[in-house]
């Protein structure tokens, strides 16, 4: 090749590489919100015509505080925890081995319990996952 191509490929790709990246790399924590206290920026909710039985409004309300309670964790914790519920849930603890850490979290979080020695998903952690 010529250098007058050489130069104007180096242009070229100097502009591309200066462009800023199409996916924020900035991490940002989610804001703290509270399911007690109604939030200013979003509208109000007005209740149904017809009442939901209680099981299902507990269920909704608990999915929504479990998974609150990953997105206080780091991504990438929040990512290995979901991938830990996972392999407990299709029993693949014996191929890929859950560790100590991540195990000691689910249960502290109490999306896991033990029983005869096997992890096994609790109702909050079944919620977390769907």
């Amino acid at each position: 090749m010529s250098t007058d191509k050489l130069q104007a490929m180096d242009k070229v790709l100097a502009e591309i590489f200066r462009e800023p990246p199409l996916i924020s790399t900035q991490i940002v924590p989610p804001p703290a919100t509270s399911f007690d206290q109604p939030n200013e920026e979003e509208p109000s909710v007005q209740a149904p015509a017809v009442d939901a039985p209680s099981d299902a409004e507990d269920a909704v309300r608990r999915a929504g505080q479990a998974k609150s309670l990953l997105e206080g964790l780091s991504l990438d914790t929040a990512i290995r925890l979901r991938w830990a519920m996972r392999d407990i849930r299709a029993q693949r603890t014996k191929l890929t081995p859950v560790s100590e850490n991540d195990l000691a979290a689910l249960m502290d979080l109490g999306f896991v319990e033990m029983r005869e020695g096997i992890p096994n998903l609790t109702g909050l952690g079944v919620l977390v996952l769907d």
